[in-house]
């Protein structure tokens, strides 16, 4: 950013490491909508915008960008990416039917886990326990060290309040 703070993909891809690392939401929100502003055709600046209000805690706004992600690249090889921040972010807003739809159709663009984690805690807050058990499983099987405490250190997690707390009901590791 020092050679050139101006091109978007470097903006919006800092933006979102910033947002795991250092967690200052509004210097990150003002790089993902400086990111935006400068092309506003980019499938990467959308998603990481989605990504860093979702991380902020605003899942509406996030929602929004990530469904603009979508319409600017519907078959964008890393669609499964922007699918599973849409249902991280409706585990948020407590719309937990929605974000195992989201889930579902990211598992059928690619595998992900934290897709796994997405499905997991949705159906663990709708009462699906077999459902959410399988899910746990199959994070365990793609991270067999896979530990909540681990999740929540690797930052961006301040904000996922319901989405830790379906994980600990799935059954997933402290």
């Amino acid at each position: 950013m020092s050679i050139d703070d101006g091109d978007p993909e470097t903006l919006a891809t800092a933006s979102v490491i910033s947002a795991y690392m250092v967690g200052d939401s509004e210097a990150e929100i003002e790089m993902a909508d400086r990111a935006v502003a400068l092309n506003p055709n980019s499938w990467i600046t959308w998603n990481s915008r989605g990504m860093v209000y979702r991380i902020a805690g605003l899942p509406e706004e996030a929602i929004r960008s990530y469904e603009r992600a979508v319409r600017m690249s519907p078959v964008d090889p890393r669609l499964h990416q922007t699918l599973t921040g849409i249902g991280l972010a409706f585990i948020e807003l407590r719309r937990f039917d929605e974000a195992i739809v989201a889930g579902r159709k990211a598992l059928r663009q690619n595998l992900y886990v934290a897709t796994y984690h997405c499905l997991a805690s949705a159906f663990a807050h709708l009462g699906r326990d077999a459902e959410a058990r399988d899910a746990a499983a199959r994070v365990l099987k793609i991270d067999p060290a896979f530990t909540i405490s681990a999740f929540i250190a690797r930052g961006g997690r301040s904000n996922a309040k319901l989405l830790i707390e379906g994980l600990r009901k799935a059954g997933l590791p402290e």
